[in-house]
């Protein structure tokens, strides 16, 4: 069902004041400015397709002098006390929290997550910037005597340098938080390529940064059109010691390539294909309520979004109906309408995917239980949808589907749902439900993904390593292993003080 007859939640007038807040040139060196060129590109609204807003589309040369500006702040940013770059990292979350509601409705404007969901994405956008700010006068190193004892070993935690942060379109707050706090926390300078979907929010971020008390040059931001404008000549700069991107395998792959030349250090947060098991002992409400979670955060739109229901043979069809009652429930509509539960797809083409590996499990023999289709009238909604009967094999069970959509298919014992899970060529997150702890350990330590969830729907927390294996990428981030990311260990070996 939709919502077209319900009220806005918010006026016209008020998403207007905000869009006319927001910074739309390129940040460079502590000021905004225009592109080399003069170019710009067009910020469009995915629940209706309308523009909202324009902004300056940095060139390469641009790039090049976002990355001057980092590399002429380094030296200074990496002698600042930590406890300066931790105060201004709390001063940045305070501000965020204060500013929630803006952030909020950004968010919800370009991408077109509903605004409770938003509100809640400000919630955990910001807590990297808390976290990171206590993480920042935590960089131990340390101070020990050899096995022989002939001297001593000093290890120190230096910032790695330059870093290019790429960040998705998904997340456009908690994105770039993640990133940018523990590189300001460790002391390295960046520069940030935001979305071309969704850049708005990255610049409201930056400005946020600025008021917080971010010197000059050590955040650039260069939101541009063209990807390989700003990211291939970076790669190629000596000057530039990192690359962070989230995004889709093969993008990180050419990504990682391109890196390889200039041996950079790479953080690579790819896609996914997360299995959601539910075993025959599980509690079946607790489950349903966990697969919402899992497949409905951000319309499904998420790397770890669920994308396969492994369910044992005894309890699926129970738990399949369940689930296509809560599916077929929700509310789909523009962010800002109060009742909205599942606002549009990011673009048409998006859409179009997903609609294409739904008719195409169908094909295959796949049972329609709920939904299955697009949503007629303006934007890119797509109904939350529920496939029962999947094959194994069909394309939407190894593909991404970044979408509402949530195939269902049944295995009989413990081992076949292990085989199934790593049956991709993905690991990032998982998903376990059962009552038997030990089997909950069991099966956790036979499957091949970075994060598993024990009887919980959502597990991404900023205090948490945040990361996969295989062909999701590496590194990781957010925990005390994210600071770690953005420094690089330093040996100091010293001849023994009391040696004659």
């Amino acid at each position: 069902m939709t919502i077209s007859e319900i009220s806005p939640a918010l006026t016209p007038e008020r998403e207007a004041s905000l869009l006319a807040s927001v910074p739309t040139g390129l940040l460079i060196d502590g000021g905004w400015v225009d592109a080399s060129d003069g170019g710009t590109f067009n910020v469009h609204d995915p629940a209706t397709g309308e523009v909202l807003a324009t902004l300056a589309s940095a060139t390469s040369e641009d790039a090049v002098k976002a990355l001057d500006a980092a590399d002429a702040a380094q030296a200074a940013w990496a002698r600042t006390a930590h406890r300066t770059r931790s105060e201004i990292l709390r001063r940045a979350f305070d501000l965020v929290t204060e500013r929630a509601e803006d952030f909020a409705l950004l968010m919800t404007l370009e991408m077109g997550k509903p605004l409770a969901e938003a509100r809640g994405e400000v919630t955990y956008g910001a807590e990297f910037l808390r976290w990171f700010a206590e993480e920042a006068v935590r960089d131990y190193g340390r101070y020990l005597t050899t096995p022989e004892g002939r001297n001593k070993i000093l290890v120190q935690h230096k910032p790695v340098g330059p870093c290019l942060l790429i960040t998705p379109w998904n997340f456009p707050l908690a994105m770039a938080t993640r990133k940018v706090a523990p590189a300001v926390a460790a002391g390295c300078t960046m520069v940030l390529k935001p979305a071309k979907l969704t850049p708005l929010t990255a610049q409201y971020f930056a400005q946020t940064m600025l008021d917080a008390g971010l010197p000059a040059g050590v955040l650039n931001v260069v939101a541009s059109s063209s990807a390989s404008g700003i990211s291939g000549p970076l790669l190629k700069d000596s000057r530039l010691r990192k690359v962070s991107f989230t995004g889709s395998t093969p993008v990180g792959k050419r990504l990682m390539a391109d890196a390889a030349q200039n041996v950079l250090r790479t953080s690579m947060e790819l896609g996914g294909n997360a299995p959601f098991i539910v075993f025959e002992d599980a509690d079946l409400d607790a489950a349903v309520e966990g697969a919402m979670a899992a497949k409905m955060r951000n319309m499904g739109e998420a790397c770890t979004a669920a994308n396969r229901f492994l369910v044992h043979e005894s309890v699926a069809q129970e738990f399949t109906r369940k689930f296509a009652d809560a599916m077929g429930g929700l509310v789909t509509g523009r962010g800002t309408e109060a009742a909205a539960q599942v606002g549009p797809l990011i673009d048409a083409g998006a859409r179009g995917d997903v609609h294409a590996l739904v008719s195409a499990a169908v094909e295959a023999g796949a049972t329609v239980v709920t939904g299955g289709a697009p949503v007629e009238g303006p934007g890119y909604f797509y109904q939350p949808t529920v496939l029962a009967n999947v094959p194994n094999g069909a394309a939407i069970l190894g593909q991404e589907i970044f979408g509402p959509v949530a195939p269902v298919t049944t295995f009989q014992t413990e081992e076949e749902a292990i085989r199934l899970a790593n049956a991709t060529e993905y690991g990032l997150a998982s998903y376990l439900y059962s009552k038997d702890f030990n089997r909950l350990l069991r099966v956790a330590e036979q499957i091949e993904f970075g994060m598993v969830g024990f009887n919980a729907g959502v597990i991404s927390n900023a205090a948490a390593p945040f990361g996969g294996v295989k062909q999701s990428g590496l590194g990781r981030e957010g925990g005390t292993e994210g600071i770690a990311e953005y420094t690089t260990t330093q040996y100091i070996g010293i001849a023994d003080p009391y040696a004659s």
